[in-house]
């Protein structure tokens, strides 16, 4: 299947409008998802999404028995990169831990009309609160666990989104250069959303200069190593809960990686999430932190770098994230204003030379 990245700032940071009546029925194409002999009962709006609308299909399987479906629609070449990166991404996380995520039933356009697309999944019964900390973190630690790249490689096999905005998913060796590239499309993406800062420029360029080899590259030189591991890519309060039937913890609006496990934890950094510090730490009990430990902290601030600036770029005309980037830069550039090389000195390391092209492919925009 050809995949392009569709890059439409007027789309940024507005709901996708798709009509009501498209969750007021049952489209074919969505009914030929359901499973043989499902009869359908009804369908009724479930759900809130800024991006997209939502919907319960109410249904009884063969044997009578009651089952309800969650479908999500949106609209335009954008809505089918948002259904087909949200179903790519809940396959894999469902094919490496079932226990963890909703059933994904199937994703597709509507029949009646070919511009709205579909995704299609079970409908599981959930708290109103964040999971509990030691058996969500345990588990997410599992997920990770399994969650090895079938290629070696870091990268995704479609582009996944964060809102409407597609992630940087290409295919690379090493997690420093697959950053560098996820980072620098996001702050190409900001650019265009927020406009040009000559500031903003500049400090982009010493994060990408100083920052990402100082941080990134000792994880997979000197003798140390990770594994590109499975993420959701998109954890906070907003996308996991507790299934109330289990009593088990469960994630979804899944936007996947294989990637740093640590950068799953992005988001839990800044204490208006509830989803916080207290549970990176029981994190690091069911999966220890990445030598250098001493880098965790700063690895953190650097990954959450890239939610504010995804943040800026879905919310045009809103400065926040872009002054909250601007502040973490200063400070990692500051910090490690020597770059890798002055830390490998520093520790008696041989330098590792790594060139990171600096230009690559861009994605459609």
């Amino acid at each position: 299947m050809e995949v392009t990245y569709v890059m439409t700032p007027k789309e940024w940071g507005k709901p996708i409008d798709v009509a009501e009546e498209y969750i007021h029925f049952v489209d074919d194409n969505v009914r030929a998802k359901l499973p043989p002999g499902t009869e359908v009962e009804d369908i009724s709006p479930h759900g809130a999404s800024y991006w997209t609308r939502s919907a319960e299909i109410t249904t009884r399987k063969a044997d009578g028995t009651p089952l309800s479906f969650f479908l999500k629609v949106s609209q335009g070449d954008t809505g089918w990169g948002m259904m087909l990166g949200e179903y790519t991404s809940m396959a894999s996380l469902w094919k490496t831990l079932p226990k963890f995520v909703p059933t994904p039933i199937g994703y597709g356009t509507y029949a009646s009309n070919p511009d709205i697309h579909f995704f299609l999944c079970e409908l599981i019964n959930m708290t109103d609160d964040i999971p509990e900390i030691q058996p969500f973190t345990e588990t997410l630690a599992e997920l990770h666990t399994k969650g090895i790249s079938p290629n070696g490689k870091y990268g995704f096999e479609v582009p996944t989104y964060k809102g409407t905005i597609p992630q940087y998913t290409e295919w690379h060796d090493t997690w420093e250069e697959a950053f560098h590239h996820s980072l620098k499309w996001f702050m190409l993406a900001e650019e265009k959303s927020q406009g040009s800062d000559e500031e903003m420029q500049q400090l982009c360029q010493g994060v990408l200069d100083k920052v990402i080899p100082r941080l990134l590259r000792p994880l997979e030189t000197g003798g140390r190593q990770i594994q590109p591991r499975l993420i959701h890519g998109d954890i906070w309060a907003g996308n996991a809960s507790t299934n109330i039937d289990t009593n088990f913890p469960v994630i979804y609006d899944g936007a996947c990686l294989y990637a740093h496990n640590e950068m799953e934890m992005a988001a839990w950094r800044p204490i208006r999430h509830t989803i916080g510090r207290q549970y990176m730490k029981a994190y690091f009990n069911y999966f220890p932190i990445s030598a250098p430990e001493e880098d965790q902290d700063d690895r953190n601030m650097l990954y959450y770098l890239r939610w504010d600036l995804k943040s800026s770029a879905l919310f045009s005309g809103n400065l926040r994230y872009r002054n909250m980037a601007k502040e973490t830069m200063k400070t990692l550039i500051a910090k490690f204003s020597d770059g890798y090389e002055g830390w490998a000195r520093e520790r008696g390391e041989e330098p590792v030379q790594r060139t990171i092209p600096s230009t690559f492919v861009l994605p459609k925009m």
